[in-house]
């Protein structure tokens, strides 16, 4: 891949800005509650937990996870989409590039990376994942869905993409130390040809 990392990222970012309002009406309705609920159980201890909605974009799930009582932080690339998340959510909200993370350390109990990672080209998604690992406390989770495919990545249109398969993707999350916990594909109860999307559970060991 010979094209600037950051380039990439800017040329993504923008096209979620140009549909910002678009996006949201399209997906304000999603049901994720199943991945919701994958966080959520993962997490050990006693609840409210804090948590980073990573790539919140308008803030859909940010104001789940605050009804719920967490005290939810989102962080989003877009800056349209960081504008509408604090309106919408009545959440805190961080303006920062996936590629250049800046998180405090041990801080989360569990960070929510909900169609999100797979926008990160594979050379920089190590260190994406080295940063999200130190920002969990230990014991932390972490879950994310993207879209599944051969291990193939490029434009997809105005957005960059990398669909992993479930052996890559384990291959990614167990280098950057991550453990394990379980894994689905989405939506539930259709045949696997019909759940485009992969769904996992990680924990960040407590030693």
């Amino acid at each position: 891949m010979s094209e600037d990392i950051d380039a990439i990222t800017r040329r993504t970012l923008a096209h979620y800005d140009s549909t910002a309002q678009q996006f949201f009406r399209g997906t304000v309705d999603h049901d994720v509650s199943q991945n919701i609920a994958a966080l959520l159980d993962a997490i050990e201890g006693e609840a409210p937990y804090t948590l980073l909605d990573l790539g919140c974009g308008p803030g859909r799930d940010l104001k789940t996870f605050s009804a719920l009582g967490h005290r939810a932080i989102g962080l989003d690339g877009a800056g349209e989409f960081a504008a509408m998340a604090r309106a919408y959510s009545g959440c805190e909200v961080w303006l920062q590039d996936f590629v250049h993370l800046d998180l405090p350390a041990g801080m989360f109990d569990g960070v929510y990376a909900n169609a999100v990672l797979f926008h990160v080209p594979s050379r920089a998604l190590p260190k994406v994942l080295e940063d999200l690992y130190a920002a969990l406390k230990p014991g932390g989770v972490l879950f994310s869905s993207n879209p599944r495919g051969n291990n193939q990545e490029g434009w997809n249109g105005p957005r960059y993409g990398s669909y992993y398969d479930l052996e890559t993707w384990q291959e990614y999350m167990t280098a950057a130390k991550f453990s394990p916990l379980h894994h689905y594909y989405r939506p539930d109860g259709l045949p696997r040809e019909q759940q485009p999307w992969l769904a996992s559970v990680w924990r960040k060991p407590l030693g």
